[in-house]
């Protein structure tokens, strides 16, 4: 099955895994039908906004980096067909298909949420990290500019800020991250899969093309933000012929720090990974996941902690030591995440700062 045209997913399944109730689709006659002209309409993307009573999510992980992180969106309109946040959507009883690139969720609260929860009492920072589940930076953050919202309240109070995304839309706010890089409290990582415009649609149908985030990451070494190319994730036989491409494109635009992750299939990722192999490399499709499974101790995932985010194996090995090599040759070392916590300014729930 093809994915419609610009979307990553072929499908809108629903979950069967918290054994919600089935859901069958009522709608106009024309949404079964060919359109009269061709084939039948691409779905559209909507967006309900969505009033939460915390923006900050805490976590105990032992195996990442942070303890907090905030998502301004759920779903993600790039239509990343790899994406392990796919699953968050059978929580609202949706499709991690299709649903999640499509019916996308706004928290235009955000940023009053926040200063409420940098002004309690007991409050202790440490960096926030934006871009770790959806992309912070998705098309429709040029409308909601929830992001620059929560930059501005991170750059009043002095608050450290890690951010991932795929977009070179992060550009849009360089007014913010320059003047938050001068107090050491902002890094930035752009993802990188492949320099190939025409895998990248196929793979990442809504996100920028390689050559503008590549761009953007000299952009922002420019101005002086700290940046880093994260080529992440690494697909055996898909994109992992352009890791040592990637990593000299970026070392071209003045990024001295890097990063690699094998991809993850979790739960409903992935049968959504196979039925995308399928559609658009047959001819590989066993090749990829028989090298995944190989990676991931015979399974299409390994969900321990500290297994999850490094693959054994001897693939692994080549693909990590293939990393390595390229990486020294360009003089590339470990994306610099040392923020300062030291200036943070708690502010009142008002909105004023409290200089006590």
């Amino acid at each position: 099955m093809q994915p419609p045209k610009g979307r990553g997913a072929a499908s809108r399944a629903p979950s069967s895994r918290f054994n919600l109730p089935g859901r069958e689709a009522d709608g106009d006659w024309l949404d079964s039908v060919a359109d009269i002209d061709g084939p039948p309409r691409n779905p559209i993307t909507t967006v309900t906004e969505e009033h939460p009573r915390t923006i900050v999510s805490f976590n105990k992980s032992p195996d990442i980096p942070f303890d907090r992180s905030i998502n301004a969106y759920r779903g993600c309109e790039h239509g990343c067909i790899y994406c392990f946040a796919r699953p968050s959507h059978a929580f609202h009883d949706l499709s991690p298909g299709l649903d999640f690139e499509t019916k996308l969720f706004a928290k235009p609260d955000a940023a009053r949420l926040l200063r409420a929860t940098l002004a309690k009492p007991g409050y202790r920072p440490a960096p926030i990290a934006m871009g770790t589940n959806t992309d912070p930076y998705q098309p429709i953050e040029a409308q909601y500019r929830i992001t620059r919202e929560i930059l501005e309240v991170c750059l009043e109070t002095r608050h450290p800020v890690t951010i991932t995304t795929k977009s070179d839309r992060v550009l849009r706010d360089l007014d913010i991250l320059r003047a938050m890089a001068r107090f050491n409290l902002v890094g930035v990582g752009i993802s990188v899969t492949s320099l190939d415009a025409q895998l990248s649609r196929l793979l990442e149908p809504r996100a920028a093309t390689p050559a503008r985030r590549i761009a953007a990451l000299g952009k922002l070494v420019e101005a002086g933000i700290p940046a880093h190319v994260s080529i992440a994730p690494v697909i055996p036989a898909i994109t992992d012929q352009y890791l040592e491409a990637i990593l000299e494109a970026a070392a071209g635009q003045g990024v001295r720090g890097a990063m690699w992750i094998m991809v993850r299939l979790p739960h409903e990722v992935a049968p959504l990974f196979r039925e995308w192999l399928d559609a658009h490399f047959p001819d590989r499709a066993a090749k990829v996941m028989a090298t995944i499974r190989d990676m991931r101790g015979g399974k299409d995932n390994d969900p321990r902690f500290f297994q999850r985010m490094r693959p054994s194996g001897v693939w692994a090995d080549l693909f990590r030591n293939r990393f390595r090599l390229a990486a020294r040759r360009h003089g590339f070392g470990p994306p610099d995440v040392h923020l300062d916590c030291s200036d943070f300014k708690a502010p009142h729930a008002s909105g004023q700062l409290s200089f006590l």
